[in-house]
């Protein structure tokens, strides 16, 4: 689910305020100065991702579906 920037949305926990980590992968060296990252936070069984450059709005997702795409991503077991 998009969140808009208010953070409201239907079924999901408001991220306005999380605990946000950064990719470690989010530095210089990847070409884009250190501005192209990646930013993740959990709240209880939900998980929100953001573009640290639009830090209003996120995406969420079940940790569930959450492990499932990083096991997928990584070609490793998702159980």
């Amino acid at each position: 689910m998009i969140k808009n920037r208010t953070g409201a949305g239907v079924n999901s926990p408001d991220f306005s305020s999380a605990d946000w980590r950064k990719s470690s992968r989010s530095g210089s060296s990847n070409g884009g100065g250190g501005t192209n990252c990646v930013e993740v936070a959990v709240l209880g069984a939900r998980v929100g991702v953001r573009d640290s450059k639009n830090v209003g709005s996120w995406l969420t997702f079940s940790d569930v579906a959450w492990r499932q795409w990083v096991s997928t991503t990584l070609g490793t077991s998702h159980t």
